[in-house]
């Protein structure tokens, strides 16, 4: 079982004037999916305080999927992202481009998502929207994937075609 990690981004999630919907939202999916969530933080929209939770959740508690809701957009305050390219070592741009084209099929406001993924050490980072609608149908496009690809960061050397 894969271990993960939710981080919330949100200004008024994180001092109690708005209720975290779309942290729950991410959980219940992730608990059909062999994901153990060990951790959920709100934190505010300031880019010092998602590198620290980020740098924390990867290096320190070892996660391997660690899931962000909220600051993807183009607001002033939308700083997840940047936050997010500050501690990655390796991009991983085909899961925020799927998710993008998925919702680009319902949504034309998808495309001024600013979401990545990527990988800091042994941890899938991927940046999911705000809303729970948005963080289920972004997340939706990329599960089938996860498995893979988290195994692949932690080390498996099988061949991508060989069947398990």
């Amino acid at each position: 079982m894969f271990r993960a990690g939710i981080i919330t981004v949100s200004d008024k999630g994180s001092q109690g004037k708005r209720e975290d919907k779309s942290g729950p939202v991410i959980a219940e999916m992730l608990a059909g999916a062999a994901v153990s969530i060990v951790e959920t933080v709100i934190i505010p929209d300031e880019v010092e305080q998602i590198v620290a939770a980020l740098i924390r959740m990867a290096d320190e508690e070892k996660l391997d999927l660690i899931l962000t809701t909220g600051g993807t957009g183009v607001s002033p305050r939308d700083l997840t992202p940047d936050a997010t390219r500050q501690v990655l070592d390796k991009e991983i741009p085909g899961l925020a481009e799927a998710m993008r084209a998925a919702s680009m099929k319902i949504t034309p406001h998808a495309m001024i998502s600013r979401a990545m993924a990527g990988i800091r050490g042994r941890s899938l980072i991927i940046n999911l929207p705000g809303s729970p609608k948005g963080a289920r149908e972004n997340l939706s496009v990329v599960l089938p994937a996860l498995t893979h690809a988290m195994e692949k960061i932690q080390g498996d050397d099988r061949d991508c075609a060989t069947p398990l």
